[in-house]
């Protein structure tokens, strides 16, 4: 807020051993929530780890109950005929023991080469609804066990997790505002930047590919580009005064963002490369934190021009201006959802900031988080979850919650603060 008021990583692509197309649903009995038992892997081989194993299917069961869809408990292996094969099953053992599916596994490692299989059982119709291999290293291990609750998702709701994105944030771990990117469950943190100075606001181009910054290394809030790939990071808008809050548009050809070249902060849309600065909004009010919807047609926005932070809708040319919020005296920090039909945002009351979600058309305002408080919200690809920062009696931190509220756990670790999340597309 005092800006406000101041103004791949690798890829390893899995061979499918088995899937079926489209998606199956699993109802357990009496509307209870589904139970899964994610059994820890087998090893294949006597180099295999154990402590691999465990790893593996914590990051299954952590996934799956942060899902809401499944009830997940690691558990240690029980008999089940056709081993891992095709073939005849007996479930018998598991649902006598309350679970309703399954997931099994294999794993072998060979030097630094690791191979994993993860099947995906049904245990109340007795089948199997998906199975997938993975190659690569040991370090993948994490990265393969989150894209195989991508494929659960997909065959539980017919669409895809996005357990295998990342989210960056701005990180106070290594000694200053730096930008860094973690996995979406806060593990394998990576510093993007390490240039000494404060650094705000990253945002995701849509192949997740580029991130686009504010940083005053330079002494002035310039606006800059770097491609994960690469330690370069090229200036994109050194206009006078504020280049803050840059945001993406859904096409990747430009990026919308804040200039004060003229004065107060306005709203503007520059080229992908920092070029044809075009002014959307003019007012004597400041104007900052612009959002695309999903489909491009519209921005949202932040503005005082009522005397105090609201959130405004316009269309992506500027025209046809509206008020969005209408309670509460000070709303900011608007994030469109995947499917454009909500936008989420933090207000202040009572001396804290918390989470809304409202729809896009200002109806069904609704309040997500009641402790600590909480900013800069940001949705998850398949519009599941929503990431975002808070202080609840220690240092700021990066939680995530499932999109009605629920499940709000912090993913940020080690030291420092966390602060201003954007969610990598899948």
């Amino acid at each position: 807020m005092k800006l406000f008021l101041t103004l791949m990583l690798l890829f390893v692509l899995p061979t499918a051993l088995h899937a079926q197309s489209g998606y199956v649903e699993v109802t357990a009995p009496g509307n209870r929530q589904l139970k899964l038992a994610v059994e820890i892997p087998h090893a294949q081989n006597a180099a295999s780890s154990a402590s691999a194993a465990k790893e593996m299917a914590g990051v299954i069961a952590f996934d799956m109950n942060m899902s809401g869809l499944a009830n997940a408990e690691i558990r240690e292996p029980l008999p089940l005929a056709g081993g891992l094969m095709f073939g005849a099953t007996d479930f018998a053992p598991w649902l006598a023991a309350g679970f309703d599916m399954l997931v099994r596994g294999e794993y072998s490692i060979s030097g630094d080469n690791l191979t994993v299989e993860f099947r995906l059982y049904d245990a109340l119709n007795n089948k199997m609804m998906t199975a997938k291999r993975y190659l690569g290293k040991s370090k993948d291990l994490r990265r393969f066990a989150h894209s195989f609750c991508d494929e659960v998702l997909l065959q539980m709701t017919g669409e895809r997790g996005p357990f295998t994105t990342h989210i960056a944030f701005i990180s106070t771990q290594y000694g200053n505002k730096e930008v860094a990117v973690m996995d979406w469950d806060g593990h394998n943190l990576l510093p993007l930047t390490r240039n000494g100075s404060i650094n705000l606001n990253p945002d995701f181009s849509p192949d997740g590919r580029e991130i686009v910054f504010t940083s005053y290394k330079r002494g002035n809030p310039d606006l800059y580009k770097r491609a994960l790939s690469s330690t370069v990071e090229v200036p994109l808008s050194k206009r006078k005064g504020l280049n803050i809050t840059g945001a993406w548009s859904p096409d990747g050809t430009k990026i919308a963002l804040a200039l004060s070249k003229d004065g107060n902060a306005e709203i503007y849309t520059i080229a992908r490369d920092g070029s044809n600065p075009v002014r959307l909004t003019v007012s004597p009010a400041i104007e900052v934190s612009p959002v695309w919807s999903p489909d491009g047609k519209r921005i949202a926005f932040v503005s005082d021009r009522l005397g105090k932070p609201q959130i405004f809708v316009m269309d992506a040319n500027g025209g046809n201006v509206r008020r969005l919020t209408t309670a509460g005296g000070y709303n900011v920090n608007p994030r469109w959802s995947p499917k454009g039909d909500k936008i989420a945002y933090a207000r202040m009351h009572s001396g804290a900031f918390h989470i809304y979600v409202i729809n896009a058309d200002g109806s069904g305002d609704t309040q997500l988080t009641t402790t600590g408080s909480n900013e800069n919200p940001a949705w998850s690809p398949d519009g599941r979850f929503i990431a975002f920062s808070s202080k609840r009696g220690g240092p700021d931190g990066i939680y995530v919650m499932r999109a009605d509220g629920s499940g709000q756990i912090r993913v940020s670790q080690g030291k420092g603060n966390g602060s201003q999340p954007a969610w990598s597309p899948r």
